[in-house]
């Protein structure tokens, strides 16, 4: 009697833990789909590796980041909206191209606005980045960090770019945001307005002259192939912004939230280091692979910003002077009262 009570026993235990161990065996890992516009050999693209598996660490492979590179989710106009919808977990893009969606972000389109990257990685990462940075939300996107795509510079096929009047007639590709076009039309050139995915093919069929970048995505995107001329400007820090769907965040726990602010603020402290590093070395290589490079005067840079002086005011009145001032008083005082 004992045996068959004890067989019964058994096979009730079997019965209840088979189940559980199926269950356990159905249990995935929630899948982020992170998308980004260049390709994975570039600085970007190592960033984005860097936050998969950071996020693969600190989630105990619970969260499993696929980073998919080249756009080949769609322009970061895409992305975004698919973000917005819902239909996309996360990317990286540029704060330009979301200018659209939250006027505040045209504060990092302003020409001449840092004077190196210490002033940048201070803005940014203080309070009034994260101000900027907030007004996302409401748009149905959460942003989590900073990344640097750098100073950007000018290219073009047709001729060096020594003084302001060189850039008359050059069809130069700028993003598809009203504070470039403005700038570029005001310095002279004729401005277009393409997704950078379109990018390449436009220089290689002269569909326009020109692009500026930092020299990492001029690297990185093989521009050189189709570019003769590199022009030293420094004229626009230009920020990525790593952003999360609003609607999908909103589902996670704050366990798993804390999981990407984390992974996403160790893949930034990578990320900048890593452009820095590359951005030296970049030159270098764009030299080697004959481009022409020459170096805008500082008095041309300064004829260029006096030139700009209305899309800074106007930039300060689409942003709100009350955030404009307060990013004046911030950079004065990083500055040295100067």
């Amino acid at each position: 009697m004992n045996i068959i009570r004890r067989t019964l026993l058994a096979a009730a235990c079997v019965a209840t833990l088979v189940p559980a161990i199926a269950q356990a065996q159905d249990i995935k890992p929630r899948l982020i789909r992170f998308g980004y516009g260049l390709n994975e050999q570039s600085n970007q693209g190592r960033a984005a590796k860097v936050f998969a598996d950071e996020v693969a660490k600190r989630s105990g492979n619970k969260m499993k980041v696929r980073a998919i590179g080249a756009a080949a989710l769609g322009p970061d106009t895409q992305m975004q909206q698919a973000l917005i919808g819902g239909a996309q977990e996360m990317m990286v893009g540029s704060t330009a191209t979301l200018v659209g969606i939250t006027k505040e972000m045209a504060l990092w389109d302003t020409p001449f606005l840092f004077n190196n990257v210490k002033e940048a990685d201070a803005v940014l990462d203080g309070p009034i980045g994260r101000k900027v940075m907030d007004k996302l939300e409401d748009k149905g996107l959460v942003g989590l960090v900073y990344w640097e795509n750098g100073f950007r510079n000018l290219t073009n096929s047709k001729r060096p770019i020594a003084k302001m009047e060189d850039l008359g007639g050059v069809k130069l590709r700028v993003m598809q945001n009203n504070v470039y076009l403005d700038s570029f039309k005001l310095l002279g050139a004729n401005a277009v307005p393409l997704p950078f995915s379109e990018l390449f093919s436009a220089l290689e069929t002269n569909t326009v002259d020109g692009q500026e970048n930092p020299y990492n995505t001029i690297l990185s995107s093989k521009f050189y192939e189709v570019q003769k001329y590199l022009s030293i400007t420094n004229h626009v820090y230009s920020p990525w912004i790593v952003l999360v769907s609003k609607k999908w965040w909103d589902g996670l726990s704050k366990d798993e939230q804390k999981v990407l602010r984390d992974a996403a603020a160790a893949s930034r402290d990578f990320e900048r280091k890593d452009t820095r590093e590359e951005a030296a070395k970049a030159l270098a290589d764009l030299k080697a692979k004959g481009m022409q490079i020459n170096e805008v005067p500082a008095t041309e840079a300064a004829r260029m910003r006096d030139k700009l002086t209305h899309v800074n005011a106007s930039i300060g009145t689409t942003v709100g002077m009350d955030l404009w001032n307060e990013t004046q008083a911030a950079l004065s005082k990083l500055r040295g009262g100067k």
